[in-house]
């Protein structure tokens, strides 16, 4: 007739049949259990693309990459790595980003601080909100360090990155 439906093992009854369709239900909601929050994550996760990186003339300070972030609300966000090129410490520095639409227009420029304190040869992360105005998925976004300080020192290296700026866009005819 089958086996038994309990089992003795030294004074206690193991049940050995489990029906198949309870098995399958509790794998398949396991599964579903461990899918949704990577969907979640996936759905959430909001659209990157590269931004120019410009720079002046002999910089004390750059940036080495530039991502803007679009989420699903609110303004972009520029994360962007700045690295020392100097064997001195620097004070500090300030970003400089321009929006241009897709033909090459400008459109917007945001001026922001950067890190505090870059060690020498140090690099650190940071990150730059676009709430200036919208800024469209085929519109292009440049970057650049345009001001730096060393640390003891009142005069700063600057440069006027707005040419350098309209000159990496390309400007597509109409």
């Amino acid at each position: 007739m089958g086996e038994p439906a309990f089992k003795s093992t030294e004074g206690f009854r193991i049940n050995t049949r489990v029906p198949r369709s309870k098995t399958c239900y509790a794998r398949t909601m396991m599964a579903l259990l461990l899918a949704i929050p990577t969907m979640l994550t996936l759905a959430a996760a909001p659209a990157e693309r590269a931004a120019l990186v410009i720079e002046g003339p002999q910089p004390p300070a750059r940036i080495t990459k530039a991502v803007v972030l679009t989420p699903s609300e609110g303004p972009p966000i520029i994360y962007y790595a700045a690295v020392n090129q100097t064997d001195k410490e620097l004070e500090q520095f300030t970003v400089m980003a321009f929006v241009f639409k897709a033909d090459g227009t400008p459109k917007a420029r945001q001026v922001a601080p950067g890190r505090r304190t870059l060690e020498a040869h140090e690099t650190k992360y940071s990150a730059l909100v676009l709430d200036g105005g919208p800024v469209d998925p085929t519109d292009i976004v440049v970057i650049g360090i345009d001001q730096v300080q060393r640390v003891g020192s009142e005069e700063w290296w600057h440069t006027d990155l707005r040419p350098v700026a309209e000159a990496a866009v390309p400007v597509k005819k109409k």
